[in-house]
């Protein structure tokens, strides 16, 4: 028996919604203009309520797709907005909203959800595991050099929001999907994004990088002339000519000390750009993205593996027991097998296995993956290996 109820939130509930989840990350409520902006940011029957018997918890999600080993795109929930009402936490609340919002994914037949998630103890239970890694970039700007072959780059022009901001949408589908997990962001996605950066009390500018075929890169950047220091908050690029181009525009803005980039990919080839590698300081490494395989046939169906010999997983999903089962996975695909299985593991880890962040046999070494057979941790970890580190890209 519980003292709450679970339903999908009417449009006019969003705003209560919104700030109920504002006040559980500490903010105040929103005003009326930013509403405004981040209102039609809100999705339709995507976000979920809990009552008891007013408001006390809330996620909602928006659709969007990603790009998985292979290149293909899986439809994908994307998670946001989840808090709990001060004085109603480790009720069962958010474990009710959780289990409403995976069942509703698979109904409308939803492949991939992903998160951000504010702690990293929270959603494990619920099948998400870490999928994406960032790091921190901090650049000394006075002593960095680039070297001389560092590719000259295009023409960069620069604009502020208002200006900026009815190109974005085309300027990240050009230059911003190109990488394993990137997120393919929906027209919904962008009043938020735009709301976020308004609320900023810097001037956020975007300066957008063009090479002899066109529009190939961009970045948001803001200034703090007192800490001397230029803050990216978003950097995307189709080639390298472009972020190179992109890095000498960034090394040429007066009034800047040190130079700013959070929650980059782990292979992105900074450090190469100068004569002295150690002038791009790397720091604050951790989880940048959690993802859940809602519908586990249909995830590992979606990419693509590399040449090994083929292995039988079973997976255990408490909370979706429909992916529970054995799947043969090879060079050739995966699918649904009575085979007896090799390793033993559950959603969350699958999640962890799948852009290959992780190797199998680390997470069998560290106890997520039970082993059955030991000759199969060798080619599961070539198997789920992939070229390039994953990176989401998408801060929602």
């Amino acid at each position: 028996m519980t003292d709450h109820t679970v339903r999908l939130l009417r449009t006019d509930e969003h705003r209560a919604a919104w700030n109920l989840f504002r006040a559980a990350l500490h903010v105040p409520p929103g005003t009326d203009e930013e509403w405004d902006r981040s209102g039609p940011g809100h999705q339709d029957s995507r976000c979920f309520g809990a009552f008891g018997p007013d408001l006390i918890g809330t996620a909602q999600s928006f659709d969007a797709e990603m790009v998985v080993p292979g290149g293909a795109r899986l439809s994908t929930g994307a998670v946001t907005g989840v808090g709990v009402r001060a004085g109603r936490t480790r009720r069962g609340v958010l474990s009710a909203l959780q289990y409403a919002q995976l069942a509703d994914f698979t109904e409308r037949g939803v492949t991939l959800a992903l998160l951000h998630a504010t702690e990293g103890a929270i959603y494990g239970r619920y099948g998400y595991g870490v999928a994406t890694l960032a790091h921190q970039v901090v650049v000394n700007r006075a002593r960095a050099q680039l070297r001389p072959e560092v590719p000259a780059g295009g023409e960069v022009t620069v604009s502020g929001i208002e200006e900026a901001a009815p190109r974005w949408p085309g300027l990240h589908a050009a230059t911003g999907v190109g990488r394993l997990a990137a997120m393919i962001r929906p027209a919904l996605y962008w009043p938020g994004f735009e709301s976020f950066l308004h609320r900023q009390s810097k001037l956020v500018q975007t300066a957008v990088h063009r090479g002899p075929d066109g529009e190939d890169g961009y970045l948001l950047y803001h200034v703090d002339r007192d800490a001397g220091k230029l803050q990216v908050m978003a950097f995307h690029y189709a080639n390298p000519a472009a972020f190179a181009g992109l890095w000498r525009f960034l090394l040429s803005v007066d009034l800047v000390d040190e130079i700013v980039l959070p929650m980059r990919p782990l292979d992105e080839p900074t450090p190469l750009l100068f004569t002295d590698p150690r002038m791009a300081k790397t720091e604050n490494s951790g989880d940048e993205s959690w993802l859940r395989l809602v519908d586990v046939p249909a995830a590992l169906a979606g990419r693509t593996y590399a040449a090994a010999e083929p292995v039988v997983l079973e997976v255990h999903d408490r909370a979706l027991p429909g992916n529970d089962g054995r799947y043969r996975v090879g060079p050739h695909g995966a699918e649904r097998t009575e085979e007896a299985p090799a390793l033993r593991l559950s959603v969350d880890t699958l999640a962890m296995l799948y852009f290959g962040t992780w190797r199998a046999s680390a997470l069998a070494s560290t106890g997520r993956i039970e082993v059955l057979d030991p000759a199969a941790s060798a080619p599961a970890d070539v198997l789920f290996s992939t070229r390039e580190s994953a990176w989401c890209g998408t801060f929602f």
